[in-house]
């Protein structure tokens, strides 16, 4: 199975790429939130990229999905276990950022994701029943066009304490004290992202 390629592009089209990467060439979808990245790139350049790859019964001829960061490559594989979305649609319908999808998902906001291409109120009902409550720490996604920046330790520790409280209910004062004991537990945490994952892990612990 196919989980990550680096190489050099070949060609592009709307909605993919074609990278040669170990002397083969994978074409590879990308959505749109991806391609936006990559539309700046030129043939011949270095790219890198998370792929989710997708081969079933029904669908026997290998399909590669490409994403920057590879958790936006988990985002997406929670995306698709919701009835009557599979990976094509999926690629469709990402064409905002993933971290706003997952704040609509966890704020309930039905009309946001009825927005998105494909999603109508049926599906858009199915995603909350499916996804609400196990999708909040991809809300704290940094833009891909900026996977190297460093962010401030107070930074990255408000940006939890924000979703916790205005978006999961937690009081602000209980958002410090469930922040504090993570950092306790594990002192070398430098993202959001890692810090919501512990924040969690005690909770469910």
């Amino acid at each position: 199975m196919i989980g990550y390629l680096e190489g050099k592009l070949l060609k592009k089209e709307q909605d993919r790429i074609l990278l040669l990467a170990g002397q083969v060439g994978y074409e590879i979808l990308l959505p749109a939130i991806v391609g936006e990245t990559i539309g700046s790139k030129k043939i011949g350049e270095e790219i890198v990229l998370h792929i989710h790859y997708h081969q079933t019964e029904r669908q026997p001829k290998p399909t590669l999905i490409g994403f920057n960061l590879e958790v936006e490559r988990e985002f997406f594989r929670h995306f698709i276990s919701v009835e009557d979305i599979g990976p094509i649609k999926a690629v469709q319908a990402l064409t905002v950022p993933v971290r706003e999808i997952a704040r609509a998902i966890e704020s309930r906001d039905l009309a946001y994701l009825k927005r998105l291409k494909g999603i109508g109120n049926r599906t858009a009902q199915k995603i909350l029943a499916t996804l609400e409550g196990k999708v909040a720490k991809f809300a704290l996604i940094r833009e891909a066009k900026k996977p190297a920046e460093a962010v401030p330790s107070e930074d990255f520790k408000e940006q939890v304490q924000e979703v916790l409280a205005k978006q999961l209910g937690h009081k602000v004062k209980e958002a410090k004290e469930m922040i504090a004991a993570a950092l306790k537990r594990n002192s070398n945490i430098s993202t959001a992202e890692d810090l919501f994952e512990e924040v969690y892990r005690g909770e469910v612990a």
